[in-house]
């Protein structure tokens, strides 16, 4: 069955994003209760920013649904109290906020499954508290003087990037960090160091990023500076975006992502071919999205043995389509049907033909695709991971079907992959096709 969690989300993301910073309202709390802190405290140098930054969270829980308080008491930090919250919000704090007892109880908290998200200044925070290094995912260094940068978009899917291009220009005061998060945490945008002076990071220089850790979601951007940040409706989207994956109201994958060679950029298709009847067009936002059927578009300038195999999807309403591996070549798509593997994208058919099964042969995990499929409207993010014979499927991070080839007359150790246009009722998106190649498994 299709989720319902968030029927409303991209209408929300819509009204952010035309909205306008207005005086501070006291916020409402949704239907789900949800409700974020947002804690401003600060040691060192405080940023003439933060009002706003407040005021807007504000806005953002009233368009969003979940309720915000505000506060720059330390003392909010006790276990009975954090336990109210879906999310904290560190806004611009700076230095060694919290003694030993509530640093204590903000670990548990997350460890319990709480969620941080840090704007800013929330990286020049607490430096000899590992603990909330490792939840930031990097330190401040140092920074150049306000200007514009372009931000390269490297994750499309995540809810806090989902709605940019895959370049974002903006003018901020861009920080410097002591350590590469992209180990431990996924990025989500990079900086161009080109394009700005200042830059410290030799060119790879992540400045959003999100990840799990020890229980708890963290989300962190690097923007926040300036008051401007605050009314500036993109900026304004990617945060509303961060603060709904860290109170859990959308799902995304963000475990460490390393590797990966793009198949499908979102410029050129390249070595791909179209099988069968139907189409898909490629958009100037670097989208494919099915047209008319059955066909296949398949990767046909190399066949795969051993890999992980991850890509963007969306469905616009009640659709269907899939991601076929293991083929051989072929300009048939029947072939893929036959001799390969589907993993479905339909998430109203039956068990073994929804989203996330191994169409006909094995269905996912209901239960955890339920909790981690976005509706439609939403991107989702599929890993599909091909070792030997066996099939793994990762929807959103979370793992949803395992699966071991045993037909002799099919093999998974040596084929093509592919994405299905179905029919012509129905639509799917695809973006950000990408592919590492693993070891070869033995017999």
């Amino acid at each position: 069955m299709r989720s319902t969690r968030r029927v409303g989300t991209a209408v929300v993301g819509a009204a952010v994003l035309l909205g306008c910073v207005s005086e501070p309202a006291a916020s409402q709390a949704g239907e789900d209760g949800k409700r974020v802190l947002v804690f401003s405290k600060t040691a060192g140098f405080r940023h003439d920013s933060i009002p706003d930054g407040v005021a807007a969270v504000q806005q953002l829980g009233e368009t969003g649904g979940f309720t915000v308080d505000a506060t720059e008491d330390a003392g909010a930090f006790t276990a009975g109290n954090l336990r109210r919250y879906d999310a904290v919000v560190f806004l611009s704090t700076t230095g060694d906020v919290l003694d030993v007892a509530q640093q204590t109880a903000f670990e548990g908290y997350i460890r319990r499954g709480g969620a941080y998200v840090g704007i800013h200044a929330a990286a020049d925070t607490e430096y000899d508290w590992a603990f909330y290094g490792g939840l930031a995912g990097a330190y401040f260094q140092s920074h150049p003087a306000i200007q514009p940068a372009t931000v390269r978009v490297e994750d499309r899917a995540h809810p806090a990037t989902s709605g940019l291009s895959r370049t974002w220009n903006r003018t901020d005061e861009w920080y410097n960090y002591r350590s590469n998060p992209r180990e431990h945490a996924h990025v989500l945008a990079s900086l161009d160091e080109s394009s700005y002076t200042g830059g410290t990071m030799n060119g790879d220089h992540p400045i959003a990023w999100c990840q799990t850790y020890q229980g708890g979601r963290a989300f962190y951007t690097g923007g926040g500076h300036t008051k401007e940040s605050y009314a500036d409706p993109v900026f304004r989207r990617h945060l509303m975006g961060g603060i709904l994956y860290a109170i859990g109201d959308v799902q995304a994958d963000c475990r460490p992502e390393n590797g990966y060679r793009p198949l499908f950029d979102g410029t050129s298709l390249d070595g791909w071919q179209q099988a069968g009847p139907g189409s898909f067009t490629l958009d100037d936002d670097g989208t494919i999205t099915s047209a008319g059927g059955m066909g296949m578009l398949w990767y046909a300038a190399s066949g795969f043995t051993s890999y992980s195999l991850k890509l963007d999807w969306k469905m616009s309403g009640d659709d269907n389509s899939g991601v076929f591996v293991g083929f051989p070549p072929s300009d048939d798509p029947w072939s893929a049907v036959n001799n390969g593997y589907e993993i479905q994208i339909d998430a109203t058919d039956v068990p073994e033909k929804t989203t996330g099964s191994v169409y006909g042969f094995r269905s996912a995990d209901l239960k955890k695709r339920d909790r981690a499929l976005n509706p439609p409207g939403e991107w989702n993010t599929y890993e599909i991971r091909v070792e030997g014979e066996r099939l793994r499927v990762w929807l959103n991070g979370v793992k949803i079907n395992d699966f071991t080839n045993t037909d002799p007359a099919r093999s998974l150790r040596d084929g093509h992959i592919g994405i299905q246009n179905h029919g012509a009722d129905d639509q799917v998106s695809f973006r950000s096709v990408r592919i590492r190649e693993l070891p070869a498994q033995g017999d």
